[in-house]
């Protein structure tokens, strides 16, 4: 058996070179990687629709729209740009809307209106929500080439887990059929991709509300299981504590930035949106002291949310809320397995609204804090101050100024980041293979 002076000699000597910049040069054999399986965040993939008999448009615009589509076939739901002109906007946000049924205790699509999520397991609805317009409407292209640069290949040793993100899920003892679905779909892919690398455990990289939808399943997962199929994960821009934004949206709309479309026309849909309601600011993090949303009558912080539902004239929003999402959001459960946060910082980030005449339907002047132009700084860091009492806890904030919520996702420097902190991670599990070699040899 080799002595332990020895062993520390190969560790000093193979630590340098199995931590060094990822490139196209890599020394890390792409035979080696561990798998990766990339999960987007609201918006961030694509969403295909058919229309059934029991579809009743609101207009004859609805009923012919989109133009060209045979009849009982699936065309582009998300992101189709005849968003963009005021008939079509109403006819996508309907198709859009969710709709809540108190006795089933569940969300449903608007009756007619089914959907799918294209090519789960590929990165390919990720890339571009539309294909055809690859310049304004990159998602994760830029990624997805970082990571075959490194030798990852799509379907072998990279992955993609897209879902209907206007979907959530509730909190245990109140049905979330889709969100549900989704979560044991992802968990069967992780299985899978591990099982076909030869049982090498998996890196699950997430960006914003994805990282919400991984954190469920590994609080919902037994400990053996993912501590066996989970070997990291790196969370981008995960909105933990939710974001003063969505109190916007549901407010007034919020276009997104897409430029054209009246909020109004887009607001009930946004809404109706199970997802939306799951990333409201969460009281557990903000402070109950700071208003976000202020009027001539009243402000309203994070613990104030069942009154600020009513009073923006959404008033079925609150049951679902305090039933289904209030519980959720109570409690943030650290898995025993190492989370890397990668987050923008140093972008004007709404921090409150303000409505001086108290009119919902125009937009406020917004009062702006430190965040990544979507999420708010105290939510984006919330794990720290949550998991601060976790014994064992293997937590890692990366801070990347000057980067937005979706940017982070193509800048060259935030780029280098995250490829630096996934060679990393290989970069361990090779230090060890070598170890493991010496000490048996």
């Amino acid at each position: 058996m080799k002595q332990p002076g020895f062993i520390f000699k190969i560790v000093l000597v193979m630590l340098p070179l199995l931590l060094c910049t990822c490139g196209a040069t890599t020394i890390l054999s792409s035979s080696n990687l561990h798998p990766l399986i990339l999960i987007p965040g609201n918006g961030g993939n694509q969403l295909e629709a058919r229309l059934t008999n029991q579809y009743k448009p609101s207009s004859f615009i609805c009923e012919t729209y989109p133009l060209f589509k045979k009849k009982n076939s699936w065309f582009r739901l998300w992101f189709d740009s005849s968003v963009l002109l005021g008939p079509f906007t109403r006819c996508f946000a309907r198709r859009m809307t969710l709709h809540y049924n108190p006795e089933l205790d569940d969300f449903f699509n608007t009756p007619g209106v089914q959907t799918r999520v294209p090519h789960f397991g590929s990165t390919k609805s990720l890339l571009y929500l539309n294909p055809r317009l690859k310049l304004i409407t990159e998602y994760m292209a830029s990624l997805v080439d970082s990571l075959e640069e490194l030798g990852y290949i799509d379907g072998e040793t990279l992955f993609g887990a897209p879902y209907d993100f206007r979907y959530g899920l509730a909190a245990p003892g109140h049905p979330s059929q889709v969100g549900t679905k989704f979560l044991n779909d992802l968990k069967s892919l992780i299985e899978k991709a591990s099982i076909s690398n030869g049982g090498k455990p998996v890196i699950l990289v997430s960006h914003s509300l994805g990282g919400l939808f991984v954190q469920q399943l590994l609080s919902r997962s037994p400990s053996s299981w993912y501590k066996k199929y989970i070997k990291h994960f790196v969370a981008i821009s995960a909105p933990w504590g939710g974001t003063v934004d969505e109190m916007l949206t549901f407010a007034s709309g919020n276009t997104l930035g897409v430029p054209l479309v009246d909020p109004l026309l887009v607001r009930d849909e946004q809404r109706s949106s199970e997802s939306n309601l799951w990333l409201l600011p969460n009281p557990k993090m903000f402070d109950p002291q700071m208003s976000l949303v202020i009027t001539s009558n009243r402000s309203y912080s994070a613990h104030d949310m069942t009154d600020f539902l009513k009073d923006i004239g959404f008033p079925e929003g609150v049951y679902p809320y305090q039933t289904r999402i209030l519980p959720l959001i109570e409690n943030v459960e650290a898995p025993e397995v190492p989370v890397t946060c990668v987050i923008g910082t140093g972008m004007r980030t709404a921090e409150s609204l303000f409505y001086r005449d108290g009119n919902f339907d125009e937009q406020p002047e917004i009062s702006y804090g430190d965040g990544d132009g979507t999420v708010n700084m105290v939510s984006l860091l919330a794990l720290q101050s949550l998991w601060k009492d976790e014994k064992n806890l293997d937590l890692k904030v990366i801070k990347i100024g000057g980067v937005s919520h979706t940017s982070i996702l193509k800048d060259a420097g935030a780029l280098d980041e995250i490829m630096g902190e996934i060679c990393g991670i290989n970069a361990q599990a090779e230090l060890g293979i070598t170890i493991s070699n010496a000490l048996s040899a």
